[in-house]
């Protein structure tokens, strides 16, 4: 008989956990979301609007629909002409593009001098 009220109050002692280490442990989980998911992501988004401003007349770029255009002429900060097919000229907003293809090719001629 007084055993049975022994282990029933010790049980009760054990089993509530620590407000700090809680926090501790959520700290943790944000700092890892940050470092794998959060910050890699910004800076993806700065190196493409990076890209996007330094767009010229002559680059070759690749849309995200796949299209691959000769940059024309830029009209305005959104808008550029660019030819798809000899004589087809079309007008793309700037953000629709995904990468420069004309920066590949001559990184990739440069590093073969």
């Amino acid at each position: 008989m007084f055993i049975s009220e022994a282990l029933a109050q010790t049980a009760d002692a054990a089993a509530s956990p620590s407000p700090v280490g809680t926090l501790v442990q959520l700290a943790l989980i944000f700092l890892v979301f940050y470092l794998l998911l959060i910050r890699p992501q910004q800076k993806k988004i700065k190196q493409h609007e990076y890209m996007l401003t330094t767009i010229k007349k002559g680059d070759e770029v690749v849309t995200n629909g796949g299209v691959i255009a000769k940059i024309v002429k830029v009209v305005d900060e959104q808008v550029i002409e660019a030819e798809i097919s000899s004589g087809v000229v079309v007008k793309i907003q700037r953000p629709t593009i995904r990468e420069i293809l004309t920066d590949k090719v001559e990184a990739k001629t440069k590093s073969k001098k």
